[in-house]
């Protein structure tokens, strides 16, 4: 190294005598140009020989100089070894010689400086002449023969190199976030843009990106895509690792019991994350408060500092149950001493279920009111119908288990028992009204006051109709006229009747639809075995397929109005059956028998009159000479012949 400053220093001066002895010679020939001739320059200190013969034009190659060869080979050497061999696409250290308003001229050791724009150079404010700056070569020489350098690209390849080595050696690079961008935000490396997720910027949700803007950060690189020059990293990788070092020692320490401060990381409908410092545990809502409450979010908000206890683990401490209203002491404990069964309290609906609803004493304090105890009504209702959540209402309390925590309360116990006086005013065969309130297939319950209800049998609704379902007879909420017919108050039964307020009328059908009697009908409905004929006063007859054929073929239809004959009445089943069919044909068996006795009629007087003719005849052969056999025997058998052709002629007419 010492060799080549001492050569470096020596090849300056002599380059600076060269340049000192040229300038001499350039002043002399500019002064005296004007009075020196040709021949006194030709003769002048250049020593310039006037014999172009004399000229040795291998001067070169004869080592033509003060140098013979071993000093100039070692005045090559010394002066090769002060320029720098580089190459297009390298990166190469140089020295600021000039700045410039456009150029920063660099001196990297080549045999020409090179020039780099200014403005990569703004994010150097301080640089100043002598600073070492490294330089990517774009080009040796431009068609101006210059050395064009870049420290844009330098800084770009650099920028590559290191973030590159970072995801090969899992290192940690610090970049400043530029701005935001969808999805996360873009971060600066060394001069590469590279994308930062929403994710990736932090272990709890962020929910505004722009307070990151503006900070340099630390960062893992996670992904880089060479084809399209696409970085990913991220900084919760970081937080994340630090985490874990704490959650190590954390979940080390874990008890049943312990209290640990937290913060609010995330809120749900079935509970609330807390952050342990590294680990997280779940509060669940019934958790939270001894009073019940809708959602975590009516008692603890996001980012929130609370104190919480571990209630329970499992073996390897990944799921940590925690609660809240463990830290105050239970509400049961300061419950009335003086509250008994029978005590009446009051008190906010906090939940209504199918069951029944849970009435809150005290905040943590609650009772059910079961549905069959909100009325003596024993057609059990949706407790809705009786109150809704924050209906203020008193109860009386039932049952009550200190040691248990539950309680259970009524309302109708507010109120008499209705039925503690039934006997007396609803006595067999008394009447009064009823509300529809619900129907089956085999009756209507109905409420004859609050608490009082009873069932209308379908059999009992009517005494001509048939009902097949109530709902043919009446509707909920229809108000209907009724007879008690039973009553059981132990079991607290009421059994009523609607067709009770009216005489069978059926005793005095049985004296009308009379077998074999004929009656006007409609058909209202065709079924697969027969129709339903309507007849006169309110009743309804069956009439059996067979019996439903008309007389042209064809069969009853809806709404045909006909005859029909009683073929059947059952007064205990309150059953008619009926026929159509044997109306007509019972007429047309009619017909056939009068004309056939019509027909056996005028045979027997034809025959009669024959016989009448004959004995006539035998009567005149007697009394007739033998001369007049001839005549009288011809008449016969024009007589006999006459009665045949009649009765022959009678057979055809028929």
């Amino acid at each position: 190294m010492a060799k080549k400053l001492v050569a470096e220093n020596e090849l300056s001066a002599k380059e600076a005598e060269f340049q000192g002895t040229e300038k001499r010679q350039k002043e002399v020939f500019e002064s005296e140009a004007d009075s020196i001739s040709i021949d006194e320059i030709k003769s002048s200190a250049l020593h310039i020989d006037a014999n172009p013969a004399d000229f040795d034009w291998d001067a070169d190659e004869k080592m033509f100089g003060n140098y013979n060869q071993a000093d100039r080979a070692q005045m090559e050497e010394m002066y090769a070894g002060t320029f720098n061999s580089v190459e297009k696409g390298e990166i190469i250290s140089g020295v600021v010689v000039t700045i410039n308003s456009k150029d920063v001229v660099l001196n990297i050791g080549f045999k020409s400086d090179g020039l780099v724009p200014v403005n990569e150079f703004r994010d150097t404010p301080d640089l100043k002449k002598g600073d070492l700056v490294d330089v990517f070569v774009e080009q040796r020489e431009d068609e101006n023969g210059q050395l064009v350098l870049s420290r844009k690209r330098a800084k770009t390849q650099r920028s590559w190199e290191t973030i590159n080595l970072a995801l090969e050696n899992d290192t940690i690079i610090n970049g400043f976030v530029k701005s935001r961008t969808k999805g996360g935000l873009i971060v600066d490396i060394m001069g590469v843009e590279a994308f930062l997720p929403g994710s990736q910027i932090d272990i709890k949700p962020i929910r505004d990106y722009d307070v990151y803007v503006g900070k340099t950060m630390e960062f893992k690189v996670v992904k880089i895509n060479h084809e399209f020059k696409n970085v990913v990293v991220s900084h919760k990788v970081l937080i994340e690792d630090d985490l874990e070092s704490q959650k190590v020692e954390i979940v080390s320490k874990l008890e049943k019991g312990q209290v640990l401060e937290g913060t609010v990381k995330n809120i749900t409908d079935f509970g609330v994350f807390i952050d342990l410092g590294g680990v997280d545990g779940l509060l669940h809502i019934t958790d939270i408060s001894w009073g019940r409450i809708e959602h975590p979010r009516e008692v603890l908000s996001l980012d929130e500092k609370i104190n919480v206890v571990v209630l329970d683990f499992d073996d390897e401490k990944k799921r940590i149950a925690l609660g809240l209203k463990q830290l105050t002491p239970h509400p049961w404990e300061s419950l009335d001493t003086e509250l008994a069964v029978g005590s009446k309290v009051k008190g906010r609906i906090v939940t209504v279920a199918d069951y029944g609803a849970f009435l809150e004493i005290i905040p943590g304090v609650e009772g059910l009111i079961h549905v069959s105890e909100m009325s003596w009504s024993q057609n059990l209702r949706n407790p809705q119908e009786f109150m809704k959540v924050n209906d203020e209402v008193e109860g009386v309390v039932l049952t009550l288990d200190r040691d248990e925590r539950k309680m259970s309360l009524g309302i109708k116990q507010l109120t008499p028992d209705p039925w503690e006086k039934a006997t007396d005013r609803y006595p067999i065969g008394s009447k009064h009204k009823a509300v529809v309130k619900n129907m089956t297939n085999f009756g209507v319950f109905v409420e004859i006051e609050e608490g009082i209800d009873g069932l209308i049998h379908i059999s009992d609704l009517s005494w001509s109709k048939k009902v097949n379902h109530p709902n043919e007879f009446t509707k909920v909420g229809e108000e209907l006229d009724v007879v008690v017919l039973e009553l059981d108050v132990e079991n607290r039964k009421l059994s009523l009747g609607h067709k009770q307020l009216e005489e069978n009328p059926w005793e005095t059908f049985e004296t009308i639809f009379l077998v074999d009697s004929i009656h006007e009908g409609t058909v209202t409905k065709v079924t697969d075995k027969g129709a339903i004929v309507a007849l006169p006063y309110g009743v309804e007859g069956f009439v059996p397929t067979k019996h439903s054929a008309k007389q042209d073929g064809t069969t009853l239809k809806l709404e045909d109005a006909t005859e029909f004959k009683i073929i059947e009445f059952n007064k205990d089943s309150k059953r008619i059956v009926v026929s159509h069919a044997r109306i007509w044909e019972e007429e047309v068996a009619e017909a056939a028998a009068e004309e056939r006795t019509t027909k056996k009629k005028e045979a027997k007087a034809a025959t009669s009159e024959a016989s009448s003719a004959v004995k006539k005849v035998k009567d005149s052969i007697e009394k007739s000479t033998l001369g007049d056999m001839d005549i009288l025997s011809q008449l016969k058998d024009k007589m006999e012949g006459d009665a045949i052709k009649a009765l022959k002629n009678k057979e055809k007419a028929k």
